[in-house]
């Protein structure tokens, strides 16, 4: 029969909303759970609960062989692992830093934790705070893999889906950092048809189901220019960038009739002008993505 003292321990520093949720369904999955937040009193609930609330970083890091890090930054992040004392009671330990930040960033923490003799794996969390804990979590890793292997049983307790994506540590940043450039652009541009159909007497209510049906579109287009972008074909068969740039003119000139700041739109045909004078108006809009890449000499040769 096991008892509490038989289930993995785990430490969970940062106590936002992620940080409380991840700490959350360890805690539901019954493991021994101790907490940290730099800004006392977010333990509360879930002391309660049962986890451990420890006094210090040092302290919550000392109490077990696998720390999980969420915080705003690396640059907080830094903050709490670097000081002495903590990187100290890390040694032989193993770091799991969910914190979003850059690749750069990642690679300089796991340099840190090599010369320290820290394990370090560097992650990413695709999905909102209330999706930890059930089978719609999204989680990306990298770094290396025997230490991922190691400790992957623990973090399948915050349930959803982990993708160890190489061993190159600066990998699933890199994810982070394109997919939110998708995420974020495609908020602002929701936003701004928002405001052009308010503009032009449509609620948006109105726009919502059709606007879904926009976004229903986009999964297969990802694939198809997934596959011209990798194979250097650029297709435009679909909607060639000419077409696509008269349609872009289009919104620029309503959103200004309106009195619509057009900045993004106006960037986004500007970019589509620039694939168009260098010769590929035939091709599909994501030839853009190798345009874009030129300025370090990454295009691919023209077709």
């Amino acid at each position: 029969m096991s008892t509490t003292l038989d289930l993995p321990a785990v430490t969970v520093l940062g106590l936002g909303p992620m940080g409380r949720s991840l700490a959350g369904a360890f805690l539901e999955a019954g493991l021994r759970t101790t907490v940290w937040n730099r800004t006392p009193g977010k333990d509360r609930e879930l002391t309660e609960r049962g986890a451990t609330g420890a006094r210090t970083a040092e302290e919550a890091v000392s109490a077990s062989e696998l720390t999980v890090v969420c915080v705003v930054n690396n640059d907080a992040s830094d903050a709490i692992l670097r000081p002495d004392d903590v990187t100290r009671a890390l040694r032989g330990r193993t770091v799991v830093n969910l914190t979003a930040d850059t690749p750069h960033r990642a690679r300089d923490t796991a340099a840190w934790a090599a010369a320290h003799g820290i394990g370090y794996l560097d992650g990413a969390i695709m999905t909102a705070a209330p999706s930890i804990g059930t089978p719609e979590a999204v989680f990306l890793h990298s770094g290396p893999r025997d230490l991922y292997d190691r400790h992957r049983p623990v973090l399948e307790f915050l349930g959803g889906t982990h993708t160890h994506l190489g061993e190159e540590i600066g990998r699933a940043a890199t994810f982070d950092i394109a997919l939110l450039d998708l995420f974020w652009t495609a908020m602002a541009g929701y936003a701004h048809a928002v405001a052009i159909a308010r503009a032009e007497g449509v609620t948006a209510r109105e726009l919502a189901p059709f606007a879904q049906g926009i976004g229903a579109i986009l999964p297969p287009l990802f694939e198809e220019f997934a596959e011209d972008a990798d194979s250097g074909t650029y297709s435009g068969r679909i909607n060639p960038v000419t077409s696509a740039a008269s349609t872009m003119a289009h919104v620029v000139e309503v959103s200004e009739s309106h009195g619509i700041d057009a900045g993004v739109m106006r960037s986004v045909e500007g970019l589509a002008r620039r694939v168009i004078g260098l010769g590929h108006g035939t091709d599909g809009f994501i030839r853009a993505a190798e345009v874009l890449g030129r300025h370090r000499g990454t295009e691919a040769p023209r077709a």
